[in-house]
């Protein structure tokens, strides 16, 4: 019980410290999302040990959002890596105590290369702050530690300060979620709102297409053959005028007696679901999902099919 109950303390104090942050929140956090919207270069983060955790997370955020950000190591940077470092760029410091050594070095280079400088600090009246062009407090009353040591409320609501930020300046950006989508290429949020129809679509003999007069026996072989549980139904002129799935052959089996004698238009069901090239990928699982169906035609503008799209197409693309 002692156990849990301080595991309980420790959660209800990080989340007083965030929510303290609330109401430090004014005209010199607007200053410095405003500072880092108009940064010409990079914006670089610094801190030394779980401040500079905390930093690379904040970096990594902020690349997320189109923000140019790299993490520099305090102790290395006095060891030449401050040549990481132009004018243009804009240092974003992290120290709790706002006297971390590692961090202070850096300053004096920093001030001749006229990099302005953004401190993070839970101490208003540490070195940092008063080197700093604008300060953003993230003071806290306690650690969550039990022996007020293990730095633990202060590292989450430095965190907490740099997700204020970016969300901030996400908003002042203009991002838009297609935006945002450029940023991860290769995850699942990236394909559901960069992959359109037209990239996964089948076309030309992939196609499924039989006639208007074609029998059943015709109309099986293509499904079967085309393996995407559907086929479409179109006239001399490569104009659809329905569709026949696996599913209505089911159907029509269960009522009828005399199947071989049907044509595709006596079976078909005219207009089918279709869907635009140009849509998402993500919008033609939506329809699919509405309609319980599980594929869409592409048609051009005199309604022929240009393509159809499966959802086990959208499956291995990883769009679900």
């Amino acid at each position: 019980m002692e156990i849990l109950e301080l595991a309980k303390k420790a959660l209800l104090v990080e989340s007083r410290a965030v929510a303290a942050l609330a109401g430090r929140i004014g005209e010199e956090f607007l200053q410095a999302v405003d500072l880092i919207h108009r940064c010409q270069g990079r914006v670089v983060i610094t801190g030394m040990g779980k401040s500079g955790l905390i930093g690379k997370k904040i970096t990594s955020t902020f690349a997320s959002i189109g923000t140019p950000a790299l993490f520099l190591h305090p102790a290395e940077g006095i060891h030449g890596d401050l040549g990481m470092v132009t004018r243009g760029d804009l240092l974003l410091g992290i120290s709790n105590s706002g006297e971390t050594e590692e961090v202070l070095r850096l300053l004096p280079a920093i001030k001749r290369f006229r990099v302005p400088l953004i401190g993070i600090t839970g101490n208003l009246s540490s070195t940092l702050a008063r080197e700093s062009d604008i300060v953003l407090d993230v003071g806290v009353e306690e650690e969550a530690c039990p022996l007020g040591l293990v730095p633990t409320a202060s590292t989450t609501a430095t965190l907490a300060m740099g997700d204020a930020l970016a969300v901030a300046l996400l908003q002042r950006k203009g991002l838009r979620k297609e935006d945002f989508a450029l940023f991860h290429p290769g995850g699942s949020l990236g394909k559901r709102l960069l992959l359109k129809v037209k990239d996964l679509m089948h076309t030309g003999k992939e196609v499924p297409r039989v006639t208007r007069e074609a029998l059943l026996k015709d109309v099986i072989y293509e499904i079967s053959s085309k393996g995407l549980g559907v086929t479409s139904v179109v006239d001399e002129e490569g104009i659809v005028h329905g569709i026949v799935t696996d599913g209505d052959l089911r159907r029509l089996m269960e009522r009828e007696t005399d199947l071989f004698h049907k044509t595709a238009q006596e079976i078909m069901t005219v207009n089918p679901k279709t869907i635009e090239g140009e849509s998402l990928a993500a919008q033609a699982i939506q329809v699919m999902e509405y309609y319980a169906i599980t594929s869409l035609l592409i048609l051009d503008e005199q309604r022929r099919a240009e393509g159809i799209v499966h959802l086990h197409d959208m499956l291995k693309a990883g769009v679900v």
